[in-house]
């Protein structure tokens, strides 16, 4: 009987900008971000999840979309903090000021940042809903009606929409991996993949060991996305076949598919939970979508991205505590362009 690897499914993470931040086993979360003279910022944080916290929020299902609630919210955190740490955010204060930047920031001053975020967030919201939600309906309510008729008649409403949503997610996965800066966020993604897989086929942690395996991991936020889709089909044909009116009403179709999204959050979790923590056959024919579309989402990393994966996988694998570390610093009054 094969032993089953103890390692698999106790680490992930998100590639960040010019870093990632690791979730280890044991609870404990890391960022590890370079820095614009080369070194390593290394900061640990103190992470207890919601299903640790609240008991009901670890039920199967339940704590998927506890899960993916809290995984975006710290997840946008850390994304904030490297961005401050790598020095990008200095560099887009440093530009040329509009008279709308000066107008809005004598105006809102502090609250600045907090009213574009929520503003960014709301217009994400909708054009997310339209695009995966109301659009697929509308494009398929069209086709119904150039077939006269037979996508409703042979009930597959719900499985065109699935398509169609699809096909949108892999034009805009295709689109936005063609745009130079979040190239390199894909890179610093594909370096997070190859040193998980490192980890769990317990190796050293070194560069040379970590650039031998995959950027393809299962347990991805891809694959995780995908196997949701791939649910939703399943989901919202079974429930067209008991509620067969809602295949007329466009609005009200978008909305119950809205209402429904957490349960097919938790269930899409659930599966990749269970992927993550099992390799056969099964696991692998249901994670291929995700694993394909991956080639989008990752890219080969340099040594350095490399560099900086294996520094916030160590963070959160080991019992050392520390807020802050710095490696690769450079030699103090070191002249770093001769």
């Amino acid at each position: 009987m094969k032993e089953k690897n103890e390692r698999l499914g106790n680490a992930g993470g998100q590639a960040l900008i010019e870093g990632i931040m690791m979730n280890g086993p044991k609870g404990a979360a890391a960022i590890a971000v370079r820095r614009g003279d080369g070194a390593i910022i290394v900061r640990k944080k103190k992470f207890v999840r919601l299903k640790d916290r609240v008991k009901i929020l670890g039920w199967p299902v339940i704590r998927g979309v506890a899960g993916f609630i809290e995984s975006m919210a710290f997840g946008y955190k850390c994304l904030m903090e490297s961005a401050e740490v790598s020095g990008m955010l200095e560099i887009e204060e440093a530009e040329e000021e509009s008279k709308l930047d000066k107008w809005l920031g004598k105006h809102l001053g502090e609250n600045l940042t907090k009213v574009i975020t929520v503003i960014a967030m709301i217009f994400s919201v909708i054009l997310t809903v339209f695009l995966f939600m109301y659009l697929p309906s509308l494009a398929v309510d069209g086709l119904n009606s150039l077939a006269a008729g037979a996508v409703v008649k042979y009930n597959l409403k719900a499985f065109a929409e699935g398509i169609i949503r699809m096909a949108i997610f892999v034009a805009y996965l295709f689109l936005v991996s063609r745009m130079k800066d979040i190239k390199r966020t894909f890179m610093y993604h594909g370096a997070e993949h190859k040193t998980i897989f490192c980890y769990e086929a317990g190796e050293e942690l070194s560069v040379e060991n970590v650039k031998n395996y995959k950027r393809f991991h299962p347990r991805c936020g891809t694959s995780f996305i995908f196997s949701v889709m791939i649910i939703s089909i399943i989901v919202s044909s079974l429930i067209l076949v008991f509620f067969p009116s809602l295949k007329e009403n466009r609005l009200l179709w978008t909305g119950v598919k809205i209402m429904i999204m957490p349960v097919l959050a938790g269930i899409g979790y659930e599966f990749i939970r269970f992927s993550g923590k099992h390799d056969n056959i099964f696991t692998r024919i249901m994670a291929f979508p995700g694993i394909l579309m991956q080639r989008l989402t990752t890219a080969e990393p340099t040594d350095d991205m490399l560099e900086v994966a294996i520094a916030s996988l160590e963070a959160v694998i080991t019992e050392e505590d520390f807020e802050e570390k710095i490696l690769n610093a450079p030699e103090e009054g070191k002249d770093e362009n001769p």
